[in-house]
């Protein structure tokens, strides 16, 4: 694929050819995915009663500190695969009953993923998911209109120095907004089906670090003054399980209180972000994270 031999899909832009090295994602040429399978753990909006079908790429524009997929965003974990099976693995997990085509951190992908949906055209019926930790190109996200009818970010961070401490990306904060943006502005609002389950629209994700409570709150502030009211769904994530490996980092190598978590759900309330979800204690748990081990693939 000829984006493949200039890369500049991310806000990376490595401007390399990935059929000779690799640039800061580790992706090569071919696509490259670790697990293939009906997920349950994402909104209940996205996974429903039957799961979400659930596309795991290798690789991560990212690479945060903290990543609980980091087996696949850090060691390359999976197995390159065919433009033409990524189309087959897609009308199989429809077949499966996957409510959507859920593609996680598929932005080295893009170029392989657009010729995938259209291989999988008209068979292709349900909606697809563009599962993404929010640091994208503008570009990137206009390449998927027509493809990507739901969108999943993540606004990880406000502060510079958390996006350069944690995930090497002092710029996340004006990226991730700017891509986020252009996700509302092209679905254009929410709309679920019969069974409540989203078909277009988008779910703007933050989790709560531990010490990161004040920079949460202006996220929430942001998102209140910034994001078109009632255009999106906010997920308010508690969830942060720390791997092992954080000796680098103390101050986050440790669970989210509940006084932490409390303080950013009360803020947003108080902002009168109410349309989303939070989340229970219980889910900051490695129970949730999948195996990958090739399922599907």
């Amino acid at each position: 694929m000829k984006e493949n031999q200039k890369c500049n899909l991310c806000p990376r832009r490595c401007d390399i050819n990935r059929q000779t090295e690799t640039g800061y994602c580790g992706c090569g040429a071919a696509a490259k995915v670790a697990r293939a399978a009906l997920h349950l753990w994402e909104e209940p909006c996205i996974s429903g009663s039957r799961g979400s079908g659930t596309v795991f790429f290798s690789g991560c524009s990212l690479g945060c500190v903290y990543c609980q997929n980091h087996e696949i965003s850090w060691d390359g974990a999976g197995k390159e695969i065919s433009t033409a099976r990524l189309a087959e693995i897609f009308i199989e997990l429809q077949e499966q009953g996957a409510h959507n085509i859920n593609l996680v951190t598929a932005a080295p992908y893009v170029s392989h993923v657009i010729e995938a949906l259209q291989l999988a055209r008209p068979s292709l019926q349900i909606p697809v998911v563009y599962n993404s930790g929010g640091y994208e190109l503008v570009e990137t996200i206009q390449a998927l209109n027509g493809y990507a009818g739901v969108y999943l970010p993540d606004i990880k961070y406000m502060s510079t120095a958390l996006g350069e401490r944690y995930s090497n990306a002092p710029d996340y904060f004006e990226t991730a907004t700017a891509a986020i943006s252009e996700m509302i502005a092209q679905t254009g609002g929410i709309e679920l089906d019969s069974e409540g389950m989203m078909r277009r629209g988008v779910i703007v994700r933050h989790l709560v670090l531990p010490g990161g409570k004040n920079d949460s709150i202006e996220i929430m502030r942001w998102i209140r003054d910034s994001l078109p009211r009632g255009k999106y769904l906010l997920s308010l994530m508690s969830q942060y399980t720390p791997p092992s490996g954080l000796k680098e980092y103390p101050e986050i190598n440790r669970r989210v209180t509940s006084l932490e978590y409390g303080a950013v759900v009360k803020e947003a309330v108080r902002l009168g972000l109410t349309d989303g979800y939070i989340q229970q204690r219980s889910s900051a748990s490695t129970v949730y994270i999948p195996l990958f081990d090739g399922t599907g693939v």
